[in-house]
């Protein structure tokens, strides 16, 4: 379902978010399907259960997926996920390409490496 990587950076709290929302863009999960049980997930990636639950929490808070009590946690659906997460992404760049200016990254620089990645995932 999600992998994690114990190198990276990001707290696996952040990875399985991040994990679960690219396999709803991604089409992977669909809107209702439901999602395995914090005690199941956590099982399967043998990590505490309370941050499963985090992980969870947030993407409620954020509208990727929805609890019914007793029934467990589903994929929402809507239109609207694709473009917020598209918006969350470009604040994410602006953020990123100021730092890296700030830095003294030049704008020929960015774009540059704009290019390159539309060319190595096209």
């Amino acid at each position: 379902m999600v992998h994690l990587n114990y190198r990276d950076a990001r707290p696996i709290y952040v990875q399985i978010i991040d994990g679960l929302r690219e396999q709803i863009i991604g089409g992977v999960l669909r809107s209702g399907d439901k999602l395995p049980s914090v005690r199941e997930l956590a099982a399967m990636l043998t990590i505490n259960p309370n941050t499963i639950q985090r992980s969870y929490r947030q993407l409620e808070s954020e509208g990727w997926i929805a609890t019914i009590p007793g029934k467990g946690c589903f994929v929402c659906g809507g239109e609207g996920l694709q473009d917020r997460e598209r918006e969350r992404l470009f604040v994410v760049f602006d953020e990123t390409t100021a730092s890296l200016m700030a830095l003294g990254a030049s704008s020929g620089e960015l774009i540059e490496r704009i290019e390159k990645g539309e060319t190595e995932h096209a």
